[in-house]
């Protein structure tokens, strides 16, 4: 057995931990640029830290997911500041963003030359420059994986820039910040978190250590992660979900998913809609049709133990079956009213394109099993 295994260089993680930010940051740089969601609730209060010891603030708010285009804009930002040192602090889409940031800071070139599927997809070759994540929500884990996905409009697909050098040099975790999300945001991100889980422990590429993180994420997402979205100030559930999230980060960092994320990719790119509400839709009817398509043509794969295992840390009954998990995640999304992918304006005709660039992605490489097109298909008519 071969496996290795990478993170942030620190991990911080706790109540009350935003307050140890600004001194680490004093050891890292002294020109910061710090990357936001549009509204920036926590950035006076935040900056101000900053600037009492010793470190400049150059500030970028961004709304919505990165786009190539975002991520151009906020580097000429840091190169005008000669900044040295990228602090994000947001949900998914802004630790992405300033993750990339940091990344090409240091690197020759356009965004683009770093870009698989789109230019020629150089690797990076400088180390980033020193970058601080702190996440606001729990779901994408993108505190301590190495890659941020950057959506590039013209050609209606999300892309990877991904590289061990964009893994943070600190990954900051304070559940408190989860407090004030919406239902909407806390049903998404933290059926973000339960994806990434459950296909990390049914992947291809699992070893040992990443299964560890699996089932302990899996045990407080499945107990809190309803509770979170119904009473958003209970400290238990919300640190619950912070935590789920980071340790579905740490499997994500180290080994590819499945479907679920190789079919989320290509709808994220072609539709305007959240990843993470992507994801939830199309998490139940993806793991009846693997685990139809293992029990068929491949019944006596490990994976088909690992379906019945799911089961039973979701539903938290030691006698549950594959199948009993399953409609554990119907029943949870409908909960959650996690709407149909038609929301988004999905439609039929556009299965086989969907199909088809989710076959060509790295995720589907992570499934248990190959899905032909018709499969994906299958999956796409009934998360519709």
């Amino acid at each position: 057995m071969r496996f290795e295994f990478s993170t942030a260089t620190k991990v911080v993680f706790g109540q009350g931990t935003i307050n140890e930010a600004a001194p680490a940051a004093r050891l890292l740089g002294q020109r910061a640029v710090v990357v936001t969601g549009k509204s920036g609730r926590l950035m006076p209060e935040f900056v101000r830290q900053l600037e009492n010891v010793g470190v400049s603030v150059s500030e970028i708010h961004i709304s919505g997911e990165p786009t190539v285009a975002v991520v151009t804009s906020g580097l000429e930002q840091a190169k005008d500041q000669t900044s040295d040192l990228v602090i994000g602090i947001g949900g998914g889409s802004v630790l992405d963003t300033a993750k990339a940031i940091a990344g090409l800071a240091s690197n020759p070139g356009s965004v683009t030359d770093y870009l698989e599927l789109v230019e020629a997809g150089k690797p990076l070759t400088n180390p980033s420059l020193p970058y601080i994540a702190i996440p606001t929500t729990a779901g994408t884990g993108s505190e301590v994986t190495c890659n941020a996905v950057l959506a590039v409009p013209e050609r209606r697909i999300k892309v990877s820039l991904r590289s061990p050098k964009l893994l943070p040099r600190l990954a900051i975790i304070d559940p408190e910040l989860t407090y004030t999300l919406p239902p909407e945001i806390t049903a998404a991100s933290g059926l973000d978190a339960l994806t990434q889980l459950i296909e990390g422990f049914l992947s291809n590429q699992s070893n040992p250590l990443t299964e560890a993180l699996c089932r302990e994420g899996l045990r407080r997402a499945s107990r809190s992660l309803r509770l979170a979205f119904e009473d958003s100030g209970n400290a238990s559930a919300r640190a619950d979900m912070s935590l789920s999230s980071l340790l579905s980060g740490m499997v994500l960092a180290n080994i590819k998913l499945g479907a679920v994320h190789g079919l989320a990719g290509p709808i994220g790119g072609m539709f305007t809609a959240p990843h993470g509400a992507i994801c939830a839709r199309l998490l139940a009817v993806t793991m009846e049709t693997n685990l139809r398509t293992l029990r068929t043509r491949s019944a006596q794969h490990p994976a088909v133990t690992c379906f019945a295992e799911i089961g039973q840390l979701l539903t938290g009954d030691a006698y549950a079956r594959a199948e009993d998990g399953i409609e554990w995640l119907h029943e949870l999304c409908e909960a959650l009213n996690i709407p149909p992918l038609a929301t988004y304006g999905m439609r039929e005709p556009d299965f086989e394109e969907i199909a088809q660039k989710a076959m060509r992605s790295s995720s589907m490489k992570g499934n248990p099993i190959a899905l032909t097109e018709h499969e994906l298909i299958g999956i796409l008519a009934k998360a519709l």
